[in-house]
Formats: C-alpha cells, structure tokens, sequence
C-alpha cells in the first residue's frame, strides 16, 4: 500500500525539477521535517481548541454526501438526457458547499497556522483547491450566462468533479499522515515514561 510518507518519498526520489526549490515544494518538504510533521505543538493545540476544526469535520463529509448525489444525477443525464434541472441544481448546491467549505476551511487555516491560504502544511492541496474553485465557478458561468448545452454543462461539472476527487484524496492522505504521526508521538512519548 502506498502511504503518504512513501508517496511523497517516491515524488522526491522522481523529482529532477531544477524549479522545485523555487515553486516551494522542497522548502515546504524541509519545512515539515523541521516541524517534525504536519502540526507544531502549539498548532495541535490551536487545532483542538478551534470550533473551526469541528465545522470542518462536519462540512467535509457533507460535502462528499452532496457530491455523490450529484454526481448520479449528472451521470444520469448524460446517460439519458433527463433530469437537466436536478442535475444543473445539483451541481450549484455543491458548489455552494464547496464555496461554504473553502470560507470556512481558510479561517480554519488562520487559527491554526496563522495565514488565510498557502499555509506551508496545506500548500499543494491549497494550490489544488484554486484550481477545483476556478472549475466549479466557471460551471456556474455558463450555466447562468447561458453558455453551451446542458451536456457540454455537464462535461464541465464532470471535470470540475474530477478535480474535486483529487483534492479530496490530498487532504484525506494529509490528515491520514497526520494522525499516523501523532499516534507515534504518542506511542514514542508512551515508551519514555515507561
């Protein structure tokens, strides 16, 4: 199984890029490592104190919820070419989740870690985030400046959902590391008061 540890190894490993070091991913790698992983001490205390943390929980598996269902409808009428209505509603109900998530999840950011956006522990899949909001907003365009078909809509809102899908197994693996490291923390932190 591939974890997110051996992932960004292997990226690493890969990484023939002159420009990595100014595009910040080795700075934002060395800096992880510095930190000791995802969270500082202090940052895991502002994280657990946040209400904000709470709201992301909640919001993120609604979100998802909301994603699947639209995701069938929008399938469905590009199967069948029915149900335009509840697809094109339900991809502006995501949107607008999604809208509600970033808001939220920013000011998470800045209780946390100080900055609204681009926080070194959430940097890629904050860059990844502006791409999904700018597919998301540009469905939302076409569909009330009346641009293309419904099926070329939904194409739209497919790539959009793609892009959704990425971002979401970014920050599932973030928090999935992030949890690994705290649990050896706390297994290392076991061991030394045995």
């Amino acid at each position: 199984m591939l974890t997110a540890n051996r992932f960004s190894g292997l990226l690493d490993k890969l990484d023939a890029s002159p420009w990595g070091a100014a595009s910040g991913r080795k700075v934002h790698m060395a800096q992880e490592s510095i930190r000791g992983g995802l969270y500082t001490p202090e940052e895991r205390v502002r994280r657990d104190a946040t209400p904000w943390t709470l709201v992301q929980g909640v919001l993120a598996p609604v979100q998802f919820l909301v994603f699947l269902v639209s995701l069938g409808l929008v399938l469905r009428y590009l199967a069948t070419g029915e149900g335009l209505g509840a697809a094109t509603a339900s991809v502006v109900l995501k949107t607008l989740v999604l809208y509600t998530i970033m808001i939220t999840g920013c000011i998470w950011e800045k209780e946390v870690f100080g900055k609204y956006l681009f926080a070194p522990a959430f940097y890629w899949e904050d860059m990844f985030s502006m791409l999904v909001l700018a597919l998301h907003t540009a469905y939302l365009g076409a569909v009330f400046a009346g641009i293309g078909d419904g099926y070329g809509q939904m194409l739209l809102a497919l790539a959009a959902y793609a892009a959704y899908v990425v971002n979401a197994t970014q920050f599932v693996l973030k928090l999935r590391a992030a949890r690994l490291q705290e649990a050896r923390m706390t297994a290392m932190g076991g061991m030394r008061s045995a």
